[in-house]
């Protein structure tokens, strides 16, 4: 027991030097940016790129960093599952749709016209 509360208070240090990385990974980024904005936004790019990928991949070895990265891994196997509809229940869906929103509309604006027609016989 007490050899892994003293290995997980290493490992919550070793992640609070890690986050402190990232931090500073971005904010040099930032920084960088702003400092060479002479320059070409090309090479801007590249390096705000590269410095994400290596923020991310710090990230990544963090125990929260591990437990996203098993979240998406997940998320993409759920996704997997899904059943797609065929183009032609997504053209007839929407066809639906569209009817609905048009005949909604007209009732709409119909009531708005009949009650626009009260209040002004009552208002004079």
């Amino acid at each position: 027991m007490w050899r892994e509360s003293r290995s997980e208070a290493a490992t919550s240090r070793l992640d609070s030097l890690k986050w402190l990385v990232v931090l500073a990974l971005v904010a040099g980024g930032i920084f960088g940016n702003s400092f060479y904005a002479d320059q070409p936004i090309l090479y801007r790019v590249i390096a705000l790129l590269l410095l994400a990928f290596a923020a991310g991949w710090v990230a990544s070895l963090t125990q929260k960093g591990g437990e996203f990265l098993t979240l998406v891994k997940g998320s993409r196997t759920e996704i997997r599952k899904v059943v797609w509809p065929t183009r032609q229940e997504t053209t007839q869906t929407t066809l639906i749709v569209f009817v609905f929103v048009i005949i909604t509309g007209l009732i709409l604006w119909g009531l708005d016209s009949v009650l626009g027609w009260l209040a002004s016989l009552i208002l004079g």
